[in-house]
């Protein structure tokens, strides 16, 4: 990439790309596994289901368990004892990324608004990001269900760029994923991609991103304050 990108507000993704959340959501997918009597599911392979919120990877880790879909109440009870156990260990092992804090020091350092636009619930959004001391970086902080559409839909991008009071197109989102991209692209943001998130197990080199970043600091190399 040649000329820096003009933006006034950056916006990130939670899980997989400011924090590394996998371990903590595998653990209380087990945990419910447990609970209901059936049989584990890989770590690993729970952690391919991140991405869509808490609702579709405790769908797809019953699905996995169990081999069969849910039917709605069994699921409804199962959700309930996972949200139970996801909130006992929501920031056991969850950590920042390389390169997020110095990332998100430098933004501030340099004038940028910054905005967290997560699919993950507030009663999991908010501790998390205390627990882990980022939380004070946002300007705001817009959880799955702060709004009545979530990413892929650009919705909560185009409320952050309100609350701005900013053009889309001076708006930077740095993600992990197809929904972070196709959100991007809807509301007419730039969308940077992280290397090293969930994306549901897929390549992001594949994904239609304006820039591959190592880093939330290396993105600072990539754009501009407008």
């Amino acid at each position: 990439m040649g000329n820096r990108i003009p933006v006034s507000a950056v916006m990130v993704d939670l899980d997989g790309t400011l924090l590394d959340t996998a371990q903590d959501l595998a653990t209380a997918a087990n945990l419910m596994l447990d609970e209901l009597g059936l049989a584990k599911v890989d770590d690993e392979k729970i952690k391919t289901f991140i991405g869509k919120g808490v609702a579709n990877l405790a769908k797809k880790t019953l699905e996995a368990s169990t081999g069969s879909v849910p039917e709605d109440a069994y699921f409804d009870s199962a959700l309930e004892i996972y949200e139970k156990h996801y909130l006992e260990v929501v920031s056991k092992d969850s950590r920042p990324y390389p390169g997020v804090v110095e990332g998100l020091q430098a933004m501030k350092a340099q004038g940028y608004r910054l905005a967290c636009i997560t699919n993950k619930v507030a009663k999991f959004t908010l501790p998390l990001l205390k627990d882990t001391g980022l939380h004070d970086y946002f300007e705001i902080i817009l959880s799955g269900d702060s709004l009545p559409k979530k990413k892929p839909d650009p919705m909560p991008l185009l409320h952050a760029c309100n609350h701005f009071g900013i053009e889309p197109s001076a708006m930077l989102l740095i993600g992990d994923s197809i929904n972070d991209v196709q959100a991007a692209r809807a509301a007419g943001c730039a969308i940077f991609v992280v290397p090293y998130g969930y994306n549901e197990g897929n390549d992001p080199r594949e994904l239609d991103s304006d820039a591959l970043v190592e880093s939330l600091l290396d993105a600072t190399r990539l754009i501009v304050k407008s």
